[in-house]
């Protein structure tokens, strides 16, 4: 279905993102990497993704807060492998502390890579695509993107601005072949959420699973967590034709979670 496509996923080296680029790379899109990691690691994973996928794999170590770091990036994969087609901005971190108390380096680092730099891919991207009147955003936000929780401001704000920009960007591409859409996901197991979990259970002296169990059942009514393939499917979704009128739209995938 995607043949002849290529698509960049930021943050994409593990976890959510990973798992969509695989779902892309199934359907037959080249891929562009991105993400921190060791570089053997990384180099790996590129010949596995190849491999199996009989696609081509591109990695680029841009750091996504940098600006500067982004326009070089996406100038590279314009050079040497043509205008992106589908985007997914997945990268993105955490950091936990009452608004009195939240570090203002965290607050800055959490909305330059979780918001800001979806900005910046998208600016860049858009040209192409309306050059080839076709293109497919997907931006990741989080059910925090439509309601909030305690001791994440930044988190919060970053996913909220994103569930904000994707409705913008579909706007202004309305009447062209592009669209613009947000994934919104409950709780995924993740390495980061595992270590969640982990502290939980070490802190309140319960076992692994009572501590997963907690914590989803705080949020997510279904006691199941999403994962990145549920998400790499709705991904593939979104870049099909049955797709071209969802436009704007802020996709929960939480279980749950936004229905209460």
């Amino acid at each position: 279905m995607l043949n002849g496509k290529l698509a960049l996923v930021t943050g994409s080296t593990s976890g959510i993102g990973l798992g969509i680029a695989r779902a892309l790379g199934r359907q037959g899109a080249d891929l562009v990497l991105n993400g921190f990691g060791d570089p053997a690691d990384i180099a790996k994973l590129q010949a596995e993704l190849a491999s199996t996928l009989g696609i081509k794999v591109h990695y680029e170590s841009a750091d996504l807060t940098r600006p500067a770091d982004i326009d070089a990036m996406m100038a590279r994969i314009t050079a040497a492998h043509g205008s992106v087609d589908i985007l997914v901005n997945n990268a993105g971190i955490q950091h936990v502390a009452p608004v009195e108390h939240f570090p203002v380096d965290r607050w800055d680092a959490v909305i330059a890579l979780n918001l800001s730099s979806a900005f910046h891919t998208t600016r860049c991207a858009i040209p192409g695509m309306r050059a080839r009147n076709w293109g497919r955003i997907i931006n990741i936000a989080s059910a925090h993107g439509l309601v909030a929780s305690a001791e994440k401001a930044a988190y919060v704000a970053a996913k909220h601005g994103i569930v904000g920009l994707t409705k913008v960007v579909a706007l202004e591409t309305a009447k062209t072949g592009i669209t613009c859409n947000a994934i919104c996901p409950g709780w995924v197991l993740t390495a980061l959420v595992q270590k969640q979990i982990d502290a939980r259970a070490q802190q309140a002296g319960i076992s692994v699973e009572e501590a997963k169990l907690a914590l989803l059942g705080e949020k997510q009514p279904s006691l199941e967590f999403v994962t990145p393939e549920q998400l790499g499917e709705l991904a593939v979704f979104l870049c099909s034709p049955a797709a071209n009128q969802v436009r704007g739209a802020a996709w929960s995938v939480d279980g749950g979670w936004t229905a209460q």
